[in-house]
């Protein structure tokens, strides 16, 4: 494992460094052909991006002693299903915007019908990664994984809450509704970058893994409310991404329905729910290392990009 004597900083450029590398060996070259194609895989995912979900999927897999080496894999695919999603997202059958990480987005560097290629391709290898390596003792569990995955990424997941946040532009929602929609849109990946790297390691009970899950539930609506935060606050070169789009488009945010006060106490709230759910795992005669998921959890509430 990443050596747990790191302090969170040191830790987390750790764990960005360390999947850097297996994203560059895990996507194809441009040697390979359509050589076009495999540049706008590359384009989307590397070089790029904070890489929550990885650094969650490590985070869970020190709470339970797993081996870095399958983490490596549990990573890979989660941050190759997020990328396809952003790539998805730009198009201008969606979101339409011409920024993302800093640098002019997939079907703007490229073409529209190359993004949507790349967005399918990434996704397909999220899979790959997923299903090609051993990464459960149990073959049962790595099943299970797969299965997370999908759901987690598609209608009753993330896919799902994109259409939902497409089809209330213009609309009052509840704040039930609102959070429903963050929790499929951007909730359920994050949900499942914990669990996944959970799988990897020492088994948990049934009512460990929901301990863990509601942790990451609170984690996942955290991250968003922050988003929301953001648009509002900061500019477009702090954030690597249009500012502002949110309230330019007339879509549902925290801020738009609690203010932004109360959008901030909301997640300060969601992030002591995790901490609260993560102190079920502080036995250490029991070999749990929650410190790094709490830290995590910290650190999402507290960032400004």
């Amino acid at each position: 494992m990443i050596a747990a004597e790191l302090d969170f900083a040191a830790w987390m450029q750790a764990v960005q460094l360390r999947i850097e590398g297996v994203l560059e060996r895990t996507l194809p070259t441009d040697e390979h052909i359509p050589a076009r194609l495999h540049q706008a895989m590359r384009y989307a995912v590397l070089d790029g991006g904070k890489r929550v979900r990885p650094l969650l999927v490590f985070a869970a897999g020190e709470l339970v002693g797993a081996d870095p080496a399958r983490l490596d894999h549990a990573a890979a695919a989660v941050e190759l299903i997020h990328a396809y999603s952003l790539v998805h997202d730009d198009m201008p059958a969606m979101d339409n915007d011409v920024l993302r990480r800093g640098k002019p987005t997939v079907h703007v560097h490229f073409d529209e019908a190359t993004a949507l290629l790349a967005g399918d391709a990434l996704q397909t290898a999220a899979f790959d990664s997923l299903s090609a390596h051993v990464l459960a003792d149990d073959p049962r569990d790595q099943i299970k994984m797969v299965n997370l995955l999908a759901k987690a990424s598609g209608s009753v997941g993330m896919c799902g809450g994109q259409g939902i946040d497409l089809y209330s532009v213009g609309k009052a929602l509840s704040l039930p509704e609102l959070e429903l929609m963050h929790i499929l849109k951007t909730g359920a990946l994050i949900r499942a970058s914990v669990l996944l790297g959970a799988y990897c390691g020492q088994a948990l009970t049934e009512a460990q893994m929901s301990k863990l899950d509601h942790a990451a539930k609170c984690i996942g609506l955290a991250f968003q409310v922050v988003d929301d935060i953001l648009d509002c606050e900061a500019d477009s070169a702090t954030l690597g991404k249009t500012a502002g789009k949110d309230a330019a488009n007339d879509k549902p945010t925290y801020v738009s329905l609690l203010g932004l006060a109360t959008a901030k106490e909301k997640a300060a709230e969601l992030q002591a729910e995790a901490h609260a759910a993560l102190d079920t795992f502080g036995d250490a005669s029991a070999g749990f290392k929650p410190t790094r998921l709490k830290q995590l959890a910290d650190f999402i509430v507290a960032r400004r990009s």
